[in-house]
């Protein structure tokens, strides 16, 4: 069936003041746990949004889509270090409403309700001087599996399944589409970055040249400088992806601008895929 027309959703994010939505802290080490965007989440919380009682590879949380009668296009949003899967849903009021979204947590715990996708080792400076490349391995493979699972759980189109994370939960994002991108329709980097461990599967390589991305970054970011922005940039358009980046006068943060970008750039894929 064609395309809904999509309805209103929520504010203008373009219209706002400068105030920030979205983890502005979220993951400054174990110390800074509690977000911007999860302390709107427990402040204001949707009556849409659920915590899902199912048994599944990851806790998560779910924003139906007000789509009925058809499959709906699946949003997997993945938090940063340190956070939980409330954290990011408090974005879901300003996202295309077709979106089933699923906010899920990370599957090793760094203390109480702060988790990752891989732990870091940091220096007495704090300084992140290591990162645990095996719990990412196996993060990226329970995402895979999860994708699978969430698309049957929720009676989401599997041709329309798109990644969203932020910082660490960009990283495990960018990891799963040049692993996985079959798995994908598009994936949306907030202030993360592409490792330069992380390389492509051999196989996967003509599917990134049709894997459309988003990358956002602030320029004053001082937990991933901007330098992380620009070579995750570089790296996708070397590998043919269909890239869109933008930088913001932001800091590790999501601004209303960048917001509003990312909900732009969703909906177009939507209107992209008749």
């Amino acid at each position: 069936p064609p395309t809904p027309t999509r309805p209103p959703h929520g504010p203008n994010p373009r219209r706002a003041s400068n105030r920030t939505l979205g983890p502005s802290r979220a993951d400054q080490h174990r110390r800074a746990a509690n977000s911007e965007a999860n302390h709107h989440a427990r402040t204001h919380p949707n009556p849409n949004c659920q915590t899902t009682t199912l048994t599944m590879k990851l806790t998560h949380r779910v924003r139906r889509s007000n789509l009925s009668g058809q499959p709906a296009p699946l949003l997997i949003m993945l938090h940063g270090f340190g956070s939980n899967e409330s954290d990011l849903l408090g974005l879901a009021p300003y996202l295309d409403p077709r979106f089933t979204i699923v906010s899920v947590r990370a599957p090793y715990s760094l203390g109480y309700n702060s988790y990752a996708w891989f732990e870091l080792q940091f220096s007495p400076l704090g300084q992140v001087i290591g990162r645990d490349m095996q719990q990412a391995e196996l993060s990226r493979a329970t995402l895979g599996e999860f994708i699978g699972e969430a698309t049957q759980a929720y009676n989401a189109d599997p041709k329309q399944v798109y990644l969203m994370g932020f910082s660490q939960g960009a990283m495990m994002s960018a990891y799963v589409a040049l692993t996985q991108p079959d798995l994908l329709a598009g994936a949306v980097l907030m202030s993360g970055s592409v490792l330069p461990e992380w390389q492509p599967a051999p196989a996967a390589a003509l599917t990134l040249k049709n894997l459309p991305m988003l990358v956002v970054h602030g320029i004053e970011d001082a937990i991933l400088p901007i330098e992380h922005g620009r070579n995750s940039r570089a790296k996708l358009s070397a590998l043919g992806v269909p890239l869109e980046y933008h930088e913001y006068d932001m800091a590790h943060t999501i601004s209303e601008e960048s917001l509003s970008d990312i909900d732009v750039w969703l909906t177009n894929r939507l209107a992209d895929s008749g």
